[in-house]
């Protein structure tokens, strides 16, 4: 009988160890004091606008006729599903897409080279080379109209989504997606970043770890690709069944190892 009560024990004790270990491994961030004793001041991120980015630019003055030129629309059907029929359609404001120098082609200036800039880095040039042909400063603004970041992997809504203030980090990023599931690796999420050569590289992410939130990740930059990896119990799963299939089998194991070691001890 105590041959029994201790394996019992033995495997509460098992259980309650496995329930320990694995939790540590959930919770993000868990050491939050490393960042509310940095002293080091963090700036303000702004995007930077990079090849392929479709960019909104609008100049506005008083004189609205001396600005015209410089605000060029294009006809876009209200609704392609009756393309096949006579619709009407409406002006929107013309985009502009970066090319792999960096540069855009706007209206009476010609080529400027906005690529590596900020949104307000970007504005004042515009601006600047604005001054020979109006009167007066005009207001400029420019946006990033495809602003994306993609999340896949273990997530529970995987995919890709725009970000209309062009700043999000890899938090906002999670909760975008339905945050990861159970299955996810909390130290082992994969960033996947390409800069403005061209050049792409892999940065593995450890979310567990409050340093994240100073480190020049947390922000991600526009076509930024987050992959949350499976963890083991996930890779055995897409083998041999779903999870409860695993469990069921596991707790068989045991009870009839345990079955075994009170027939030997008796």
């Amino acid at each position: 009988m105590k041959s029994y009560r201790l394996i019992q024990c033995l495997l509460v004790a098992m259980v309650v160890l496995t329930g320990c270990t694995s939790y540590k491994n959930v919770p993000y961030l868990q050491n939050p004091e490393v960042v509310n004793n940095y002293t080091d001041s963090l700036p303000m991120y702004d995007a930077k606008i990079m090849p392929k980015d479709l960019l909104s630019i609008t100049v506005n003055t008083s004189d609205a006729q001396a600005a015209a030129p410089f605000n060029l629309t294009v006809q876009t059907p209200i609704n392609a599903a009756l393309s096949n029929i006579n619709t009407t359609t409406q002006p929107s404001l013309q985009q502009y897409l970066v090319n792999n120098k960096g540069e855009i082609d706007f209206p009476v200036i010609g080529r400027l080279e906005v690529g590596g800039l900020t949104k307000n880095e970007a504005e004042d040039l515009i601006r600047e080379k604005l001054a020979p042909y109006l009167k007066e400063v005009p207001i400029v603004t420019v946006r990033m109209a495809n602003y994306k970041i993609s999340v896949v992997g273990e997530v529970a809504r995987p995919g890709t989504f725009t970000v209309s203030n062009e700043k999000v980090n890899i938090l906002e990023a999670l909760a975008m997606a339905g945050d990861m599931t159970v299955y996810g690796v909390r130290d082992n999420v994969k960033l996947i970043r390409e800069d403005a050569q061209g050049k792409r590289e892999i940065i593995t992410l450890n979310l567990n770890n409050a340093d994240l939130v100073v480190s020049p990740y947390y922000y991600l930059r526009q076509n930024d690709i987050i992959y949350v990896t499976p963890n083991k119990t996930k890779a055995k799963n897409s083998d041999i069944g779903t999870s409860t299939t695993l469990w069921f089998s596991a707790t068989s194991i045991l009870v009839s190892i345990a079955s075994l070691i009170v027939n030997i001890v008796r």
